[in-house]
């Protein structure tokens, strides 16, 4: 398949399957012409790189997510990496609470004096 069929196959932007392949997360072959071609299976393998950017993965652990995927059956591996990547997620949301909590209460304290209260 060309770019353009891929792309448009998969609701994606040229652009991004470029980027994809920069990420070494898609790959193609070129033909004589020296246009992009891409396996049957591209249209497939860049949704599930939608979906795994569109649940906060990085780039790196989706390149290493993808051989899981590739080979079927989740192995325990794959759930670990997962796992982990689910706690950073967690840990990052604490560290967001906790930081507006400190930000409110540095709001709370700038309008005790400056006397509006509000």
């Amino acid at each position: 398949m060309r770019i353009g069929e891929v792309a448009a196959q998969a609701g994606v932007s040229v652009r991004a399957l470029r980027y994809y392949e920069q990420q070494d997360l898609l790959h193609s072959s070129r033909n004589p012409g020296g246009q992009r071609r891409y396996a049957d299976g591209a249209v497939e393998r860049v949704r599930l790189i939608q979906q795994l950017y569109s649940v906060g993965l990085t780039s790196r652990t989706i390149r290493e997510v993808l051989p899981f995927a590739d080979a079927g059956a989740p192995p325990p591996e794959l759930l670990a990496l997962l796992a982990a990547e689910r706690d950073r997620l967690d840990q990052q949301m604490t560290d967001l609470r906790d930081k507006r909590r400190r930000l409110h209460n540095c709001m709370t304290e700038a309008r005790e004096h400056d006397g509006t209260g509000s």
